[in-house]
Parts: structure tokens; C-alpha cells; sequence
């Protein structure tokens, strides 16, 4: 299994970049920065630092999406990084949340994250692509790679993931749905004629190692409220599966947010914020990844055998240097492959 890091970019820029090296030092294969251009700093440009001051970890948006940049110049950063810094550089993109709705936007449809998919990885591997009626490519660029890793919860969009994704992003830790949505993206990616197991899977959630459950669950309450804006729009489009509408999602999901009054985006993604006390503990717990080294490491060995290939841990809390030295010493190790010096 991989270790991802992911970060906000909140400044200093220079602090994201000091835990990024320090996630690198602690055997984190993947750096992930929010993209969300209002409320934290531009992530494209903090990625650029990151790569500078890193020598083997991937780099990417966790998550960007098609409606606030043009495709062909997110494949264009993409194309160029790798150029300076040798194609250490992912792309995980979804149809937009605080990006969009921030400016009183809307998440893209999924036809559109379809297409700005497509566009976006055949520019950035150096190939040519039609787009708005013209065949286009970037005559600069020669052996780029760029995998995209598609967020995803509704049943349309794990489709999506499966058909098209080199990676699909799950951004909960619940053992229940986690194999309910892997199973739904590699039956899509089967049923489209590929390989299921070509399509990686990351469950992203809070790591928080520590043993005052108390605290650990204020300090990851948020996660809860933000995957609640995901939960509501496919509640209102799908039902739930107890609902007698039909609705394929299951209720281990949708249940908490009935309590769900408001969001509000100036404290997106930000630990002790003041509008998820709807959120109860048996979510946080269920999502997250919290507690001693010995429970990460159960929990993550579940996760493992449901398929999962990278786990990415969101560091919004008070903890995070010690978070990473235990995953280092402790954590990472027990979840990496052994090789006998001797066999």
C-alpha cells in the first residue's frame, strides 16, 4: 500500500512545502494539496516548490476540477512540471465543490468531467487531442505521464470512475461503503471492457494518532460536514436505499444528514469549525482513521484487503508532525511488503 500526505495550502506556502519534504522523509510515496483557489493559496505553484525541494514524491490536486480552469492549461501545468521535475505529477479531479460553489457556481455535469478527463490526460502524455473543433497538442512537450484519479460517490460517477479513471478517490474510510463503491467502480471498469484491477484505488480520510478520543474527534469532526455536501447531492438526485425510491446509496452514508442545517464554506476543510456538530462520533470513527498506531495500522490492513492501493491521510488538525513520525516508523512499515536479506 502507498501513503499520500494531503495538505491545504494555507500560508506560508513555505509551511506546506516544510511538511511535504518531512512527509517524503517519513516514507510518504504522494503529496495532495486542496485546489480551491479563494480559499487557500494557488496549489500549482506551491506544487512547483514541493517538486524543487523533493526528490521522489508524486505531486498532484486533491481535487481539482473542470469549471475553474481551462483543460488545456491545467494539462499544460501538468505537462511542463513534469518536464522540470521528471513526471512526478498526478491529477485528481472531480466535478468541483468549494472551487465552484464558493463563487456561487455549480459542480461540471459528469459528461463534462468526461470529456475535460480526456482532454486533459492526452495533452498532458504529449499526445494530440480534439478540442473545440481543432486537433491540438503541445509541440513542447515529449514523454510526459499523467495518471487522473476521479473523486467520486454518486453511482453515476463511480461509473464514470470505472470506465474512464487510472484511479479512483474515495474520500471516506468506512469500511462498509468503501467496499460498496470499489466493488460499484470495477464492475463499471469490467463492464467497459478493462481490467478492474487497473484502476487504483485511494481511500482518503483525517490520520490522527493519538489516544484522547475526545479531542481526536473535534479535531476531525469537519471531514464529516464536508463529505455531507457530497452526501446531500446525491441524496436529493438518488433517495437512499431505504427511502422506497429506489436509490442505490447505502444508508451508512446518507443517515447522518438528516441533522444537516447549513454549510459554511470560509471553514471548509478546518479542524474545531463551527457548523458540523450535526456530524455524531460514530461518523467521525467511521470515516476517519484515528487513534494509536496499533488501530490505524487494523484498520488500514481492513482497507488493504478490500482492494485499496493508496491511502491518503488529511493533516487539518493540531497533530500533524507527530502524525507523520509514527507513520514512519510505525505505521507504513507494518503495511509495506518485507524482503528477506537472505532467503
Amino acid at each position: 500500500m502507498d501513503f499520500g500526505a494531503v495538505l491545504q495550502a494555507n500560508p506560508p506556502a513555505s509551511r506546506t512545502v516544510q511538511l511535504a519534504k518531512l512527509a517524503e522523509n517519513h516514507g510518504f510515496t504522494h503529496v495532495w494539496t486542496f485546489d480551491s483557489h479563494l480559499l487557500w493559496q494557488e496549489p500549482y505553484v506551491i506544487h512547483s516548490a514541493i517538486l524543487a525541494e523533493t526528490r521522489k514524491v508524486t505531486v498532484g490536486p486533491f481535487v481539482t476540477n473542470p469549471a475553474t480552469r481551462d483543460w488545456t492549461v491545467t494539462a499544460s501545468v501538468f505537462a511542463t512540471l513534469n518536464e522540470m521535475y521528471g513526471n512526478r505529477t498526478i491529477c485528481g479531479i472531480g466535478r468541483g465543490d468549494s472551487a465552484v460553489r464558493v463563487t456561487n457556481g455549480k459542480p461540471t455535469t459528469l459528461a463534462e468531467l468526461r470529456e475535460s478527463i480526456h482532454v486533459i490526460r492526452e495533452l498532458a502524455n504529449s499526445r494530440a487531442v480534439e478540442y473545440n473543433g481543432a486537433q491540438l497538442q503541445f509541440p513542447w512537450s515529449r514523454g510526459s505521464e499523467l495518471e487522473v484519479w476521479v473523486a467520486a460517490y454518486g453511482p453515476l460517477a463511480l461509473k464514470l470512475a470505472g470506465e474512464v479513471g487510472d484511479g479512483f478517490i474515495l474520500q471516506l474510510a468506512d469500511l462498509d461503503i468503501a467496499e460498496w463503491m470499489i466493488s460499484t467502480v470495477r464492475n463499471a471498469a469490467e463492464a467497459a471492457g478493462r481490467d478492474p484491477m487497473s484502476v487504483k484505488i485511494c481511500v482518503a480520510a483525517p490520520m490522527y494518532i493519538g489516544d484522547d478520543w475526545e479531542h481526536m474527534r473535534e479535531q476531525s469532526r469537519w471531514f464529516g460536514g464536508m463529505v455531507g455536501n457530497h452526501v446531500a447531492d446525491i441524496v436529493a438526485k438518488y433517495g437512499t436505499a431505504s427511502s422506497g425510491s429506489g436509490g442505490a446509496v447505502p444508508d451508512a452514508l446518507t443517515d447522518y444528514i438528516r441533522s444537516r442545517e447549513g454549510y459554511d464554506y470560509n471553514e471548509h476543510g478546518r479542524a474545531g469549525n463551527t457548523h458540523t456538530s450535526f456530524v455524531p462520533d460514530e461518523i467521525v470513527d467511521r470515516f476517519c482513521v484515528l487513534g494509536t498506531a496499533r488501530q490505524h495500522i487494523e484498520k488500514l490492513e481492513a482497507l488493504k484487503a478490500l482492494g485499496v492501493d493508496q491511502f491518503a491521510g488529511y493533516l487539518q488538525h493540531d497533530n500533524k508532525e507527530e502524525t507523520l513520525r509514527v507513520y514512519g516508523e510505525t505505521v507504513i512499515p507494518a503495511l509495506s511488503d518485507h524482503i528477506a536479506a537472505k532467503a
